[in-house]
């Protein structure tokens, strides 16, 4: 038989493929735009004839009816990392959460901690040689794809073809729809004047052939913003954007001084515009693998001067971060930010910078504070911080006593609040 005979049997219509879900199963779901919009709609309109499945995933982009707390005896969401579509019912608690690293999360569906009964996946058209591209979201998708009793494809052309290892052959899907909607955009985060401040103070450390981890936000996209005109930098990260889009373009990105995989660009997720979408599609340059091999610090690490590039909400005086809650209530999730900060810290000439405004609504509050909010859960913690930049400096912590770095993050606070850090350190003993 024929690829193109095996495609034309396994084709199904939504409501067909919803047929192949258990009550009890767990449903795997790639990152973000990596969703299947078509086969997700017709899950919540099918919601209420299931009983205790779960749909897991890493930041859910669009909020689909089973994002209802009225039925999640039915069909209930499950979180690796929390996003405007989530974050609501998480805070409620009728959504459930999965604390981990992203690069965790491959492995504990191959050793069984996390269930893979089916895979939902958004997938580019089929080749000649009968493989799918699951480029929008290999992450953690490729391990469940493994694992499955079923892999249902929604296969639509706006998804491009990457390279790497991301691909399912038409012999290992067991149903696929098709759809032909854009694949959702989302554009760049906004930039001020205080983003502007702490991305030039991170790109005047970021020398020339370095290897770059960018995080998603306003300040990594501010440090991005202001390295066009650096030379042959790299890619190695977990999320390919338009902000590393604009470096390619620029000229300051070659990836040919990369010590690993020299030549490549290297990203497990894509996020961005439909414009980052066409780049995507069979470019020579990059590749798209899953979490477990971009953010394992092992492998990344092998980039000599891997600058890795994320954000925080709240960090204390010994530069334990908050980057996921906001005391106990979940925000966001722990993501690669741990798994890049350990690798750029093992590289050679590495450099992690943990980066953050110094206030928050409006200069009333700072987010420097003495120690991290009651519940607040850490994501990177004091011994694995490195640098921390606000639009006030740069506070270097890595080797330091706990003293010294007292003293260097209140010198980085908002002015407004270093007399009272620098109370509260005395109160903590640390002056």
């Amino acid at each position: 038989m024929s690829f193109q005979e095996l495609y034309q049997r396994k084709r199904a219509t939504p409501e067909d493929a919803i047929k192949l879900i258990r009550n009890g199963d767990f449903v795997i779901v790639p990152t973000g735009v990596g969703e299947p919009p078509t086969l997700l709609t017709a899950l919540s309109e099918q919601r209420r004839s299931l009983q205790d499945v779960k749909v897991a995933q890493i930041l859910a982009v669009r909020k689909y009816g089973y994002f209802d707390p009225e039925t999640v005896q039915h069909v209930r969401h499950v979180a690796f990392f929390f996003g405007g579509a989530s974050r609501a019912g998480g805070q409620a608690g009728w959504l459930d959460f999965i604390p981990c690293s992203f690069s965790d999360i491959p492995v504990m569906i191959e050793r069984d901690q996390i269930p893979a009964n089916l895979v939902f996946s958004m997938a580019s058209t089929m080749d000649e040689h009968g493989y799918f591209s699951l480029s929008l979201g290999a992450d953690y998708t490729m391990a469940a794809v493994a694992k499955a009793r079923a892999i249902v494809l929604e296969v639509n052309p706006n998804v491009p073809f990457a390279n790497g290892n991301c691909l399912v052959h038409i012999s290992q899907v067991t149903a696929l729809v098709e759809s032909s909607e854009a694949v959702t955009e989302v554009g760049l985060p906004k930039i001020g004047p205080v983003q502007e401040a702490i991305g030039k103070y991170v790109a005047d450390m970021i020398d020339d052939g370095s290897t770059l981890q960018i995080g998603y936000g306003g300040i990594p996209d501010a440090v991005v913003m202001q390295l066009t005109a650096k030379h042959d930098l790299g890619i190695h990260t977990e999320m390919i954007g338009d902000g590393i889009l604009t470096l390619v373009e620029s000229g300051a990105v070659t990836n040919r001084k990369k010590s690993f995989m020299p030549g490549k660009m290297i990203a497990t997720f894509a996020l961005g515009s439909k414009k980052l979408y066409q780049f995507m599609q069979r470019n020579p340059a990059l590749e798209m693998h899953p979490a477990n091999f971009t953010n394992d610090p092992y492998v990344a690490a092998q980039n000599d001067k891997l600058i890795a590039i994320n954000a925080t909400l709240q960090i204390d005086l010994l530069g334990q971060c908050g980057s996921e809650s906001l005391a106990h209530l979940p925000y966001s999730g722990t993501g690669g930010q741990l798994d890049f900060v350990r690798a750029a810290n093992r590289s050679r000439g590495g450099k992690a910078f943990i980066v953050l405004p110094s206030t928050a609504k409006n200069d009333s509050l700072t987010r420097i504070v003495p120690s991290l909010s009651p519940a607040t859960h850490v994501t990177t913690g004091k011994n694995d911080i490195n640098y921390v930049v606000t639009e006030f400096g740069v506070a270097q912590l890595r080797g330091k006593s706990a003293k010294q770095r007292a003293r260097e993050m209140i010198a980085i606070a908002h002015p407004d609040f270093r007399a009272q850090l620098t109370e509260g350190a005395r109160q903590l003993q640390l002056l």
